[in-house]
């Protein structure tokens, strides 16, 4: 999809949340800050603030024209946030022509789907696509932050919904342009940061996010969560996936870090009461439902993908999560929840 047809009619500068306008390959706020279109995609990164990962530094650099991984330039590798040996077999899966789906999905979905996926890295045939926790929609707009190669924004255009995914990583971004664009699928992409989201007031119906946010500190999930608020269109609600502190998993791995303050990239674990309040602080009515147990990124729909003793674990997480439904104190040992928030109309 062309950037003249979709992104531009919901897209403001994420500075000033002004409009913008073309000029040549760079998109114009009123207020003068200039942002690149890379193969028809607006990269939309602030340059003077401190990113959350480096990627994001990548991505903003081969967007003002820096010079890609010789290797394979046109993947965007450097921008993936993946150690050197994955990027290698990136390049080698996709100079054999043997790519049953984009190679750097391949690689990416042990980054994007949990621990319980590394040992489908560079072994996929299908693409993982997982079953959006939504009702079937008829083009309601729908936000994916932090999208990576757009698993959500495919799931939720199946269920017919007009998805935009939005990614600091353009390498991401890219893929997922590839991935849509193989399938025949209209799905908007942007680069991005979801603490100035570049999309004007009241822009979208749903805004969703997984394994995103609980990599961020509180300061900037709080921040995220007022932007969130802000581009939901009134009466509009956010779905987003977050670990919950107080489960057996989430309690193993705080111990094995000795309870220290997360640092970089690391999972931020919430107790359901301080989701409860920052959500409904930020945003509205907050409600709190079961995404899995047993770790982060457990889907049913991920089961013919996993080996015997993989899918107990999602067999378990499953009966589990449909018991929560009639016993609710489970939710009190769920790894992983969703916050539900509806901004008031």
């Amino acid at each position: 999809m062309s950037l003249h047809d979709g992104p531009m009619q919901k897209l403001a500068c994420p500075r000033t949340h002004s409009v913008l306008k073309f000029s040549g390959s760079t998109l114009v706020s009123d207020s003068g800050s200039k942002y690149f279109i890379v193969d028809d995609t607006p990269v939309m990164l602030l340059d003077d603030i401190k990113q959350t990962i480096g990627l994001a530094e990548n991505s903003l650099k081969r967007a003002r024209g820096g010079s890609g991984d010789a290797r394979a330039p046109e993947l965007y590798l450097e921008s993936l946030g993946l150690i050197d040996e994955e990027k290698s077999g990136i390049v080698d899966l996709y100079r054999s022509g043997n790519c049953k789906i984009d190679p750097v999905v391949s690689f990416l979905i042990g980054a994007t789907n949990g621990i319980m996926y590394k040992h489908l890295i560079g072994q996929l045939n299908q693409y993982p696509i997982p079953e959006l926790p939504l009702p079937i929609s008829k083009g309601a707009t729908f936000l994916d932050i932090g999208c990576s190669w757009g698993r959500w924004c495919i799931s939720a255009q199946r269920s017919g919904y007009a998805p935009t995914g939005i990614d600091p990583s353009l390498g991401a971004v890219m893929a997922a342009k590839r991935v849509a664009k193989g399938a025949g699928l209209p799905i908007d992409y942007v680069v991005g940061d979801a603490r100035y989201l570049p999309f004007k007031e009241n822009s979208f119906d749903v805004v969703f996010s997984y394994s995103v946010l609980q990599h961020l500190s509180h300061e900037h999930v709080e921040k995220v969560l007022s932007e969130i608020g802000r581009v939901l269109k009134p009466g509009g609600r956010c779905v987003i996936q977050m670990p919950n502190k107080w489960a057996l998993r989430s309690l193993y791995h705080q111990i094995r870090r000795h309870f220290r303050q997360a640092e970089g990239f690391e999972v931020r674990y919430w107790s359901l009461a301080d989701l409860r309040s920052a959500f409904e602080n930020a945003i509205g009515r907050t409600s709190i439902f079961v995404d899995c147990f047993f770790g982060l990124g457990l889907q049913k729909s991920d089961s013919p993908l996993m080996p015997a003793s993989k899918r107990l674990f999602i067999r378990a997480s499953e009966l589990l999560k449909r018991l929560s439904k009639k016993l609710p104190f489970l939710i009190n040992v769920a790894d992983s929840v969703f916050v539900e928030s509806c901004k008031p109309s």
